[in-house]
């Protein structure tokens, strides 16, 4: 009988592993204002899937890398999603009252304080991304791509440039190409990266990675458009902010350009897609990686 982890186990696990080193990612000898070490860790603290850090283990893992190789990489992705979203709630941006069913950054530090703890954590995701050279032996030229791959995925051509579509799409959206490309770019190009930068730790060719990239490709607009659904249908316990606001702040979706039915079609045939993508690569194990495609079209919040 296998003593392998239900995935269930496997989540709780590779989450609690994180959430204790993005506690202690700021070096202890470092003279860092404590307020904004205060802000920071709000908002790293603050709960979430840790959807990003966890595919990135998951990948490092399915090419036999060791988890601790992974754990910087995965802790400094998890800080660039936090950036964005510190900085997507401010006033200039969404304008949010609560993230994750608390108050959001700059409702408890200030605005000033809430844009610093945003760039630090930018920042300080490439520090993190050095030490898995440094403590766990990842090889420089691998770890050069990393830097590469997340400079590009989370910069003006992937995440910031999806912000800027998004928020340029709020004055008026009639083409769902604009909204695939608001998604993808937005969201999918940071899970993307998570998974090439985990395939990376573990000396993936460059054909798994061009798999990996179709897989992380389709995974992200899936989970987006489940977002868009859950929006619509969610329970705001579980979802920890309210729903509904895609309507309230009249911002177009899928289910808007398509239909609740279609976009719940759309999310399976996405992730079929995806998985598809990844089985004809021979990863030399893959199970975990699609144990997070099957859950992630479940999941309801």
């Amino acid at each position: 009988m296998s003593n392998r982890p239900s995935f269930q186990v496997y989540l709780e696990e590779v989450t609690a592993a994180v959430t204790e080193a993005l506690k202690h990612t700021l070096p202890d000898h470092w003279d860092v204002p404590q307020s904004l070490t205060d802000a920071m860790q709000y908002s790293l603290m603050a709960g979430g899937k840790r959807l990003r850090p966890l595919l990135v283990v998951a990948a490092a893992e399915a090419f036999g890398a060791q988890r601790t190789a992974a754990m910087p990489v995965a802790c400094a992705v998890e800080m660039v999603h936090t950036y964005s979203l510190i900085h997507d709630d401010l006033p200039a941006m969404d304008n949010d009252d609560y993230r994750r069913g608390k108050l959001t950054n700059h409702k408890v530090y200030g605005e000033a304080t809430a844009i610093l703890a945003g760039d630090a954590l930018l920042t300080h995701a490439f520090y993190s991304i050095v030490q898995a050279g440094r403590r766990s032996g990842v090889a420089a030229d691998a770890l050069l791509s990393i830097v590469e791959d997340m400079s590009e995925l989370a910069g003006a051509r992937g995440m910031v440039g999806g912000q800027v579509a998004d928020m340029e799409g709020e004055q008026g959206m009639t083409d769902l190409s604009q909204l695939q490309y608001i998604h993808l770019h937005k969201t999918g190009d940071l899970i993307v990266f998570s998974l090439i930068a985990g395939a990376r730790i573990g000396g993936a060719s460059e054909g798994q990675l061009e798999a990996l990239r179709v897989f992380g490709r389709d995974l992200g607009l899936a989970f987006q458009i489940q977002d868009d659904i859950l929006d619509l249908t969610g329970d705001e316990q579980k979802m920890g902010k309210k729903t509904q606001s895609d309507v309230n702040q009249q911002k177009v979706t899928y289910p808007y350009f398509i239909g609740m039915e279609a976009s719940v079609d759309e999310v399976k045939s996405l992730t079929q897609s995806a998985k598809d993508a990844l089985e004809r690569a021979e990863l030399p194990d893959a199970s975990r990686l699609l144990e997070i495609a099957d859950y992630l079209m479940s999941r309801d919040h």
